[in-house]
């Protein structure tokens, strides 16, 4: 019930964003709860954290996060849809009150806009059947690993991988997946969103994370001044992984617990 209630709202919330395509959105806290609306910029296309779903509407963790904040701050919900490049644009002409679409924070987008504390497990790791025992890297001279050659778990793997590791490199992402789904490979090196999809896409591998390699989660993007905004905002992932609401989600659009995520 609770997931259906979800999706009802953010068809709702893409209805409203298209009336009011063209008004600014309303900047900090106080502002936001007396207007009665918040509007939120969503991944365009990129599943599982936002996409376009079979029935015409937005879906993914990152629209669930958006639409939660909204039922937790008693207002309605406008969702914006918008590709990477537009996230902090978006956010510094008032088109958005907040970016929540995988977004990961450094040094170079800070100068730009505030991030809240990481509310999305993003990273790197090696994947594998369950019944794999595989607790680290130095696991993995038992195994073939199959990754995609060049990229940066390629060489992160070839640094710290124990020596008599199997390393099966790739031309393409495409090439990697399909040599794991059949068995050329036992071990899989991706992103924790392809292995997601993959295992959403193939349940009887029993896929799950192994070890993490490159650690990046995502941060929600606040405009620099709405500090009543980021604090309530940071205040809500606080709750939300208390309550364990993100470990739902995280269960159902990545197909494993949430990690521990980083605060600042």
């Amino acid at each position: 019930m609770l997931h259906h209630l979800r999706r009802l709202a953010v068809a709702a919330a893409v209805a409203g964003a298209a009336v009011a395509a063209a008004s600014p959105a309303t900047a900090d806290l106080g502002e936001i709860l007396e207007a009665g609306t918040i509007r939120i910029g969503i991944p365009e296309s990129f599943p599982p954290f936002g996409s376009l779903g079979p029935e015409g509407e937005y879906v993914g963790y990152d629209v669930d996060v958006a639409t939660m904040i909204a039922e937790a701050m008693g207002v309605e919900l406008e969702l914006v849809p918008l590709t990477s490049a537009q996230r902090i644009p978006y956010l510094e002409t008032d088109r958005v009150d907040l970016v929540i679409s995988s977004m990961g924070a450094n040094a170079e987008r800070a100068k730009s806009i505030w991030f809240s504390n990481a509310y999305a497990p993003f990273y790197s790791g090696a994947f594998a059947a369950e019944d794999l025992e595989i607790d680290g890297i130095e696991d993995l001279a038992s195994y073939s690993v199959g990754l995609t050659g060049g990229t940066l778990e390629d060489l992160a793997l070839t640094d710290l991988a124990p020596e008599g590791t199997e390393i099966v490199r790739f031309g393409d992402n495409s090439a990697t997946l399909s040599a794991f789904v059949s068995g050329q490979v036992d071990v899989l090196v991706t992103g924790n969103i392809v292995a997601a999809q993959l295992g959403e896409d193939n349940p009887d591998l029993s896929l799950e994370t192994k070890f993490i390699l490159n650690n990046s989660p995502c941060y929600i993007g606040i405009k620099q001044g709405n500090m009543n905004l980021l604090r309530w905002v940071n205040v809500f992932i606080l709750n939300a992984k208390l309550d364990g609401s993100l470990n739902e989600l995280s269960l159902e659009w990545f197909g494993q617990e949430l990690p521990e995520l980083p605060v600042h």
